[in-house]
Formats: structure tokens, C-alpha cells, sequence
């Protein structure tokens, strides 16, 4: 949700210097784009998990403080809801054994993390939408206590003016009223950060938007909220539902949406940013006191702290990052695509399958972004988070597929050849991406596995929805901890 922010009151005249500001901040990042250079010759990869919270009846526990206090590690930071937590891994390179380093050090803070949350009498859980939180789980009273919270949700209804309609209409329909985005916090998500440099950006943020879709079908975690079976990946439409700022009469007038596929294909990073700024008015206006321009002028890199915080506001699936690190500037894509879980390693098969995939694709003579409109691949998206890994979606050259035939037979060999590009250990890069594979030639991921057990669950034993879905998660979370990946999980 962005950096932290104090609890306060915006003026119109805050308003009116913030927007001043950030586009000073945007000139000067022009010029930094021709002058300076960005730190790109070691391509650092970096993983952020969101995490829910359980108690022993395996539904939503309010206790992220309570467990934060106990794990006493900054990796681990608050999320919206009070039964969300985050873990921030360690950025590395991916050459070599870097997915086993990151499985070791993501399996250690887990296993800690959760050992500590058990003195909060809690349980931590990875999954995209945690199948028993209930709508009353999601008012405003169980939005987290961190201020940034608290003023970007009244910032949010302020700009709407109304209450957010959620209508979500997959194998069941949602319909509920909501007066805070609270019901956002469901949404749990696994983010993979890639280092790239200014002149290659725009090939990795568009292959990154070509490949949305398979990834989230292959990766669909998400099959019920409030106790409805909906979308295979409902996070996707929850979360675009959730922070809308737009009420019906500016969604009729084409406003665009601050949850947000895009609308075209680029050809730098500036246009992700000049977008911003040009698009979405502020939601927390909040003013550094860095003037980038006598910094640049001085030989200095510039923060640009409005940039960044206004850009940490508009949620593009693939986000543009710029960052410091260690006084030198670079430039990152954030992939926001995919739901946490079901397990560490399953998490590391789809980091495999993005990172091996968009270096191939954005390294490619005739790049798939000139072979398939813009249109085509925000219908694909969406498509594949409706009907997951049984989605039919279309590929340049191949027209109409069965999406997991397309990862099969098109898809996985470039993941293949990118990540041997990157230098992967080949025994690493078989085991994740065969793990991909087999999901495929099972139609299994999180997403299938839930709703077979539910149905199973409710069909051979007669539970009702709700003993179902306590069930399963009670399951879901034993198998979890095993590691192993979830399309070997039994059925019965």
C-alpha cells in the first residue's frame, strides 16, 4: 500500500502543491532517464508473500499486531487487514542455486514466523483469498491500526463519495455493499520484482502484460469469498472492485480505474509514470522536502518522493518501481499478478515460470506485443482469473487455446530457454518448471484443489458450505507445510 504516512487532514492548498510537485518530480525523472545511469549490471530479483492469519477453527484472526510483536523481525510488516501480515525476502540473483537460496530463507521465516504467531494463538496460512473470511470479517473495524491504512480508506470513499458495489458473478454471484475498502484486504497476493534497465524496461513491462494470464491460470489460488464459489483467481475482480474511486456515473464516462491492466503497449518507462500523473489525481498528497531539481543539478539522485508515493497509490498489475539502493538509482517491474500459495515451492514455480518466460519473450526479435492488440491480452487476463487452468484464451500464431495446452506445448520452452539465460542451475530449472508442467497435464493448482475438496467434502460427507470450507482449510494448511506441490495433494 505504499510507504507510511502520519494520520492528517489534506487542504485543497496541499493538494494543489502536491500535484506542482509531482511533476517537477516527473521532468527531472525525464532527465534522469538520458543522463544518469541506472544500477542494471547484476539484474536483482526480489519476492514480497502477504499472508493470512488463522485460529484454530481456521478462520480469520485479528491479531497482526499481537503476532508481529512476537516474530520481531522487520521482514515482516502489517497488511490492511488486521489477519494480514507481509514477509519482504531478501533480494538475490537468480543464476545458479538463487530459487533454492530463496526456498531456504522463505521456508526458515516461515517456519519461525508461524512458531511465534502460535504464541498469538494464531496460524499462518498462504492462500490467494482465504476460503472462510465472512464479509463481517471485513469492516472497518478490522482494517489494520497503521495509520497509512486508516487515511488512504478515507481517502478512497472520499473520492467516491458513496459506498464500493462489489458484484462479482462467477459459478455463484456476489453482491454486498461495502463503506471502507476493508473487503481488499482478502486479497493476498505473491509479488515478484524484477531489476531491468532503462533501455529494456519497456520489453519486460510488455512481456510482463502478454504473459498475465497464463500466469495467473496456471496460478489460480482464489475460489471463494464470503462463503460464494466465484472466480477461479476472485482476487483479481475483488481487488479492481475493492478501490474503485470511481462512482457509476465516471465509470460510464471511461475515468479509468486505479486497479488497472493499462491500455496500451509502451516504449519507455516514462509513459507507465507521465500516465500517472497525467490520469489519477492524488490520493495523499503528502510533500517531501527534497527539491529534485537542485539535486539532480548538484550531481545528487533524487527521491522523488511524490513520484514514488503517487505511482504506490495507482495499482497497475505490472507495476514501474523506481528505487534507491545503496545511493545508486534503478529501475524495477513489479509483477502483482498472482495469489500467495499453496505452498513455498509451488510459490517458486510460478516465480520460475515469470522469470524464465518474460526474459525470452522481451528478448525476442519479433516481440509478441507487435503480434497481439492490447485489448487481446487484458480479455486473456481476465479470462484466465474467471476460469483459471481451464481457461481458453487467445496466442498470436495459434489463435484460440486450451490455456494449459499453451503453456505445455508454447509457453514452457521459452521459460526454459530464459531461464537459461539467467544462468539457472539446470536441476533447479527442471524441478520448478516441471512442477508447472504437471499442474498443466493435471489441471490441478490451489484454485481446483479447494473446489474438489469442498465438493468432496460436501457431497460424500454432507457438510454444509461453511463445515466444508473449515474443512478443507484445515487440510489445505497441513498439506501446506509437507511442501509438496499442490497438484500431488490428495482429493479424498
Amino acid at each position: 500500500m505504499g510507504k507510511d504516512v502520519e494520520r492528517r487532514t489534506f487542504t485543497r492548498e496541499d493538494r494543489q502543491r502536491y500535484r506542482q510537485k509531482v511533476r517537477r518530480c516527473l521532468d527531472v525523472f525525464a532527465l534522469m532517464l538520458n543522463e544518469f545511469r541506472f544500477d542494471s549490471d547484476e539484474p536483482l530479483t526480489g519476492l514480497e508473500i502477504e499472508l493470512n492469519l488463522i485460529d484454530g477453527n481456521a478462520e480469520p484472526a485479528m491479531r497482526n499486531t499481537e503476532v508481529l510483536n512476537h516474530i520481531a523481525n522487520p521482514a515482516f510488516q502489517t497488511e490492511l487487514g488486521q489477519f494480514n501480515i507481509e514477509v519482504n525476502v531478501a533480494p538475490r540473483l537468480i543464476s545458479g542455486d538463487g530459487f533454492g537460496e530463496y526456498e531456504r530463507d522463505i521456508r526458515v521465516s516461515l517456519s519461525d514466523a508461524d512458531e511465534r504467531a502460535h504464541k498469538a494463538d494464531a496460524h499462518i496460512i498462504l492462500v490467494g483469498v482465504l476460503p472462510t473470511l465472512l464479509q463481517k470479517h471485513t469492516s472497518i473495524d478490522t482494517i489494520s491500526t497503521n495509520p497509512r491504512y486508516q487515511l488512504l480508506n478515507e481517502q478512497i470513499i472520499m473520492a467516491r463519495g458513496e459506498d464500493i458495489y462489489i458484484d462479482i458473478r462467477g459459478v455463484e454471484r456476489l453482491q454486498t455493499y461495502t463503506d471502507s475498502i476493508a473487503p481488499e484486504a482478502a486479497c493476498t497476493s505473491f509479488q515478484l520484482h524484477l531489476q531491468v534497465a532503462p533501455e529494456t524496461f519497456a520489453n519486460y513491462w510488455n512481456a510482463s502484460q502478454a504473459i498475465a494470464a497464463p500466469q495467473v491460470a496456471v496460478g489460480a489460488n482464489s475460489p471463494f469469498l464470503f462463503g460464494k464459489e466465484l472466480w477461479r483467481e476472485t482476487r483479481i475482480a475483488l481487488f479492481e472492485q475493492a478501490t474503485d474511486t470511481r462512482p457509476a456515473e465516471l465509470k460510464a464516462q471511461g475515468v479509468r480505474p486505479r486497479v488497472w491492466f493499462g491500455e496500451r503497449w509502451i516504449t519507455s518507462i516514462f509513459d507507465l509514470f507521465e500516465e500517472n500523473v497525467r490520469y489519477f489525481p492524488p490520493l495523499l498528497p503528502v510533500i517531501d522536502e527534497e527539491d529534485p531539481v537542485t539535486v539532480f543539478e548538484s550531481g545528487g539522485v533524487p527521491k522523488l518522493g511524490e513520484l514514488r508515493l503517487h505511482n504506490g497509490t495507482i495499482y497497475r498489475w505490472n507495476r514501474p518501481v523506481y528505487d534507491i539502493m545503496n545511493g545508486r538509482p534503478h529501475l524495477r517491474v513489479e509483477n502483482r499478478v498472482l495469489p500467495a500459495g499453496p505452498t513455498v515451492i509451488d510459490l517458486l514455480a510460478n516465480a520460475a515460470f515469470y522469470f524464465g518466460l518474460v526474459r525470452a519473450l522481451a528478448e525476442q526479435d519479433r516481440p509478441i506485443w507487435t503480434q497481439m492488440t492490447f485489448s487481446a491480452a487484458e480479455e486473456n487476463f481476465h479470462a484466465a482469473a474467471r476460469n483459471g487452468i481451464d481457461a481458453r484464451i487467445y496466442w498470436p500464431r495459434v489463435g484460440e487455446i486450451d490455456v494449459a495446452d499453451l503453456v505445455r506445448e508454447h509457453l514452457l520452452p521459452l521459460a526454459y530457454e530464459g531461464l537459461d539465460r539467467w544462468g539457472v542451475n539446470p536441476a533447479r530449472r527442471d524441478q520448478l518448471l516441471g512442477i508447472v508442467e504437471r499442474r498443466c497435464q493435471t489441471r490441478i493448482n490451489g484454485a481446483t484443489w479447494q473446489v474438489g475438496m469442498v465438493r468432496q467434502l460436501t457431497e460424500k460427507r454432507h457438510l454444509g458450505r461453511t463445515d466444508a470450507l473449515r474443512e478443507m482449510v484445515h487440510r489445505y494448511l497441513e498439506l501446506m507445510h509437507t511442501n509438496e506441490p499442490v497438484h500431488t495433494w490428495p482429493l479424498d
